[in-house]
């Protein structure tokens, strides 16, 4: 049964809102969950997640995979669907146009993954991604993926970028990281061990006029290049991506 987004009362014009949709708020949510793994999800691990019983996380999941947005592996494990992928397409579209040379050159220059990240809803959100061609080892960041706007070297870029009046709208309950104010006279934000152990990050804001607060980035375990060396091929990348759209 549909829900009627306005509802009129007896005898008066005012309208309400619709009521909130459960369902599809859980559907959304085991997306996300889903796309915050790196491995594939049993459906009782589903069902804890969401804090619901196994036959309504079925029910979730078969219209999720009518749709493409999940497919099951011969073991009955769930992880997302290339229908998925193809409606992110649609997300920023001109941006990761834009992005994707770039990215596959940096990612086949320096050895390492490249990847632009976005902010969303106060988290970094990957937008698009490029793996090198060649390389002994390999870190793989999925778009979609998402993590915590006050971990890693894309967000620490993208705090860089935003204004006062820009940081005071999130609403963000922690405060702004100090390396933040660093990036101007680095050129780069760096990390490591913050989002996931062993990995280290660095990145650029990336600026892009009607676009969100973004940032150029890179993920890797080990390199020969330099953290100074990696920021200015990310700097001299970022003008690229904008002047494309600009």
């Amino acid at each position: 049964m549909s829900i009627p987004e306005f509802a009129e009362t007896p005898g008066s014009q005012q309208s309400a809102p619709a009521a909130h949709s459960q369902t599809l708020s859980r559907g959304i949510r085991v997306l996300e969950i889903l796309a915050d793994r790196t491995e594939p999800m049993s459906i009782v691990e589903l069902a804890a997640a969401l804090d619901v019983h196994r036959s309504i996380a079925y029910r979730i999941l078969r219209t999720l995979e009518d749709h493409g947005l999940v497919v099951r592996d011969p073991a009955g494990l769930v992880r997302l669907g290339a229908r998925l992928a193809a409606l992110a397409r649609g997300v920023s579209r001109d941006l990761q146009a834009a992005a994707r040379p770039v990215l596959t050159r940096i990612a086949n220059e320096l050895g390492m993954t490249a990847f632009v990240a976005v902010l969303d809803q106060g988290e970094i959100f990957t937008l698009v991604s490029i793996e090198p061609r060649q390389a002994h080892a390999t870190v793989a960041q999925q778009p979609g993926t998402r993590h915590p706007l006050h971990m890693g070297a894309p967000g620490i870029a993208i705090q860089s970028g935003l204004s006062a009046t820009q940081w005071a709208a999130l609403g963000h309950p922690a405060t702004r990281r100090s390396e933040a104010g660093e990036v101007a006279a680095l050129g780069y934000a760096s990390s490591h061990n913050e989002v996931i152990d062993g990995l280290s990050s660095i990145a650029v804001p990336l600026l892009v006029p009607g676009e969100p607060p973004a940032s150029l980035a890179v993920v890797y375990i080990s390199s020969l290049h330099s953290p100074t060396d990696i920021g200015a091929v990310l700097t001299s990348s970022a003008r690229t991506i904008v002047a494309e759209l600009g």
